[in-house]
């Protein structure tokens, strides 16, 4: 343990609900055992009943729901007495579908003595077709998420005509979620349902909930395009929070050129809630993979086994993936108490209403102090003090953070970052919008200043028509379908049992190269499979059921090269760029990895297509004179570039509200688009999610920051708390840990006083060029060769490292930053399945 910070307990502050409120929402408010709202609550209603749009920005547990469900209930129950019927409505958007199931739970038992008044239901995928004409007639609240009311509602709104017609509210719950690339698409497709609701003569009121944020109301302003009052002075009481961050011991392995390794953070976290479970402590373990979920489950089920069986039963993963009736099992399981532990994917984290925990494990800091401050959040929920654990995984970011603990808890939340301007995200949405209602010159300013110059372009790719004065979609295809609003590209791959023919789950398209290839080590609910076979074609992976003593890792090769410099100023005789690059991806081979330890058993190849993401970078030059100065001759450049690269990505999420698998890098000691030594750093997502851009702004200090973090570290060589990715495909190598010192220094001596692009040669911060006047549109519509393909897990590339010392770090979706090294080609550490 490195150290302990203790948040001390908080009193509440009441107020009064505004007098509009109907009586019979007050008094059914009071039958749920609340009394009277704390102040920020009472204030949310008041600004929801003026027609306010309004952004409640408190803490986890703070009674966000009620602010916003106090005065739509009341609402609801006004317009039940409406004498044309159907009666005032409501949508609700939640980022998960457990988080809607959840949330209709809650509006059930509180509108119970309101009758008949108040009828919720929940439409999304998992909703049988019986139920769905009813829920479009006569519901009036209901639930869904932002990828249903892009492909199932909007398109299809003559059915929900009435609905849309007295729609009142627009609820968007957890919506600092909505950032990058998702949230420049859920911004699209909420501008979208603002022109269709105002077609049918209704101006809905946007009532959004958040975790704590930086200017709240900036960035809900950004997601809805509307004026958006903040309520961010949280009145609720808190219990006492003792949170501790913790480092796993070093242990008697030995990693790449000797250097020592920690336990690994999954195996850590498995232990702390074994013996948190067996003190009978209610917890759930948060870790960012599906796989990390079910590992963290199976290890904490076979110790708690040998202490007790009946224990052992009371542990489970809860990922995304499963079927439908599965993760409901578990959400009842954890509601009742049933479940003591449980290692959960983020889809836990947003704001389901598990009540008793007493303690969060945090495996491996999560990308942004607003995702470790919303999962801390977790336990305490009924008031009394709680224990949360950040356990670092042995990477730069995590052990800076618990040896620095001013830069978590002495800094505020990040800034949402979100981009609905982006050529590759509004394109299809415009012929989305097209398809809807023909779009009119009025409807221009609604999807922000690059629609006029995109309207040509999705002419020429013959996706648009003009006529008279609107313009129409023109395939015979679904527009809806021609993107997938969290980048996941393409449709999700069914995991089948060879032999049964049993569904076992899924995985997104982009995951599938990595996830489920050929030899893939696969588990689900604490059960081990091998996957026999990948068919593309027909979205299949077979499995069987195996017991192998490892784990696999997929590798790949990347190529980068720059298609347009947008911002170019000098650091020195450097420059530090921003702008437009493309990305070529492709698997290559496998690891297997013994379990625990991680030692490499053997490799196997693979064919696999390769898939190429056009994307935005930032990247940075050095001269040959600079490197004089540094003293970094030829044999260890590319070593001390490689370094600098990995560490810079580690400490990106410091200073971008971006997850390390959302960006990648390539570093290379002569690239042939600058003739010069450079590294890149790249948003893993088609057109740019505002990553790259932020690291450019924020240049200096980032790099500042990175050169603090290797020449801090104890080390003598570089180790995987500084400078190595346990990821890295050419097994760490070239590294220098010293020349990356050396070479940081330098370029950082040629730094302005203003950071990156704030000089005046830049863009301001938060506005992001499209990627060039070409193909953006065509390839965001699916026409060209960018497509959602290109990116991998998730929306997000993989990582690499090559045959000619270039090192390549791309977006990894299962745990720490990867890596690469080769010229134009680097091969890859790619998307991690094992601890």
């Amino acid at each position: 343990m490195t150290h302990t910070e203790h948040l001390p307990p908080r009193a509440g502050r009441h107020a009064v609900w505004p007098d509009r409120i109907r009586s019979e929402v007050v008094a059914a408010v009071q039958a749920c055992g609340i009394e009277h709202p704390w102040a920020h609550q009472a204030l949310a209603a008041e600004h929801a009943l003026d027609g306010d749009s309004v952004v409640v920005a408190t803490g986890t547990a703070s009674g966000k729901s009620l602010a916003y469900l106090v005065p739509v209930l009341s609402t609801l129950l006004d317009g039940s007495e409406a004498p044309n019927g159907r009666g005032a409505t409501a949508l609700y958007l939640a980022p998960t579908k457990a988080l809607a199931a959840d949330q209709r739970r809650a509006v059930k038992e509180l509108s119970r003595p309101l009758g008949h008044a108040v009828r919720p239901a929940v439409y999304d995928g998992d909703t049988p077709v019986e139920d769905r004409e009813w829920i479009r007639q006569y519901a009036n609240y209901v639930l869904t998420n932002p990828d249903m009311l892009h492909r199932g509602i909007l398109p299809s709104h003559p059915r929900w005509s009435s609905f849309l017609k007295s729609l009142k509210y627009v609820v968007i719950d957890e919506c600092h979620t909505y950032r990058g690339v998702f949230g420049s698409h859920v911004a699209q497709v909420l501008r979208r349902l603002r022109r269709l609701c105002a077609r049918y003569g209704s101006s809905p009121v946007f009532l959004l909930a958040s975790a704590t944020a930086a200017d709240p109301a900036a960035a809900a302003g950004r997601l809805t395009g509307l004026p958006v009052v903040e309520v961010a002075d949280d009145a609720s009481p808190r219990g006492e929070l003792v949170f501790a961050l913790w480092e796993p011991p070093l242990t008697e392995l030995q990693g790449e050129k000797g250097a020592p390794v920690r336990r690994t953070a999954t195996a850590e976290t498995a232990d702390l809630l074994t013996d948190l479970a067996v003190q009978g402590v209610r917890t759930v373990a948060f870790v960012r993979s599906r796989r990390g979920a079910e590992l963290i489950s199976v290890i904490a089920q076979e110790r708690l086994a040998k202490v007790d069986r009946s224990l052992a039963r009371r542990v489970a993963a809860y990922r995304g993936g499963y079927l439908p009736e599965e993760r409901r099992a578990l959400e009842q399981a954890l509601h009742s108490g049933e479940l003591l532990g449980l290692a959960a994917t983020t889809a836990l984290e947003l704001g389901i209403d598990v009540s008793g925990l007493d303690a969060v494990l945090i495996a491996g800091y999560p990308g942004t102090r607003a995702s470790l401050w919303q999962q801390a959040g977790r336990a305490g929920r009924a008031g009394q003090g709680a224990l949360a654990i950040l356990v670092a995984r042995d990477d730069p970011l995590d052990t800076f953070l618990v040896h620095h603990p001013e830069a978590l808890f002495d800094r505020p939340v990040e800034s949402t970052v979100l981009d609905p301007d982006n050529p590759y995200v509004l394109a299809p949405h415009l012929c989305a919008a097209a398809a809807e209602l023909p779009l009119t010159d009025e409807d221009l300013a609604l999807f922000g200043p690059e629609t006029e110059a995109l309207l040509p372009q999705l002419e020429a790719a013959k996706l648009l028509r003009r006529r008279t004065k609107a313009w129409h979609w023109t395939r015979r295809e679904r527009a809806a379908d021609l993107t997938d609003i969290r980048g996941e590209g393409g449709r999700p791959v069914q995991i089948v049992e060879e032999g049964t023919g049993r569904l076992l789950g899924t995985v997104d398209a982009g995951s599938a190269h990595t996830a489920v290839h050929e030899g893939a080590v696969h588990l689900h609910q604490g059960r081990t499979y091998l996957v026999r076979s990948l068919d593309l074609e027909d979205s299949v992976a077979l499995v069987e059921e195996a017991s192998p003593p490892y784990s696999t890792v997929a590798r790949d090769t990347t190529a980068i090269s720059v298609l347009e410099t947008d911002v170019e100023i000098p650091w020195g005789d450097g420059r530090l760029c921003y702008g437009s690059v493309e990305v070529t991806n492709q698997v290559v081979s496998f690891l297997r990895r013994r379990l625990i330890t991680g030692e490499v058993l053997g490799e196997s190849k693979l064919d696999l297509p390769p898939r190429t993401l056009r994307t935005r970078a930032v990247w940075w030059t050095v001269t040959e004179d600079q490197l004089d100065a540094a003293r970094i001759n030829p044999e260890i450049l590319g070593g001390a570039l490689h370094a600098a690269e990995h560490a810079s990505i580690g400490l990106l999420p410091l200073f971008a509200t971006c997850d390390r698998w959302d960006i990648g890098g390539v570093s290379v000691p002569l690239h042939p688009d600058t003739l010069l030594p450079t590294v890149f750093v790249y948003d893993g997502h088609p057109g740019g999610a505002g990553f790259a851009e932020r690291a450019f702004h924020t240049a200096r200090a980032w790099l500042t920051a990175t050169r603090q973090a290797i020449a801090s570290c104890e080390c003598d060589a570089g180790c995987p708390s500084c400078i190595q990715s346990p990821k890295c495909g050419n097994g760490n190598e070239p590294l220098h840990k010293r020349g990356a010192v050396r070479l940081l220094t330098e370029l950082l001596r040629g730094a302005p006083e203003r950071e990156g692009g704030d000089d005046g040669h830049g863009q301001e911060a938060g506005v992001v060029n499209g990627a060039g006047p070409g193909s953006a549109a065509a390839d965001s519509a699916g026409l060209g060769s960018m497509g959602a393909e290109g990116a991998g897990p998730d929306g997000r590339t993989v990582g690499v490292i090559g045959p000619e010392g270039i090192a390549t770090d791309v977006a990894d979706p299962e745990a720490t930053t990867g890596d690469g090294a080769g010229q134009g080609t680097a091969t890859a550490d790619g998307a991690s399945t094992g601890p």
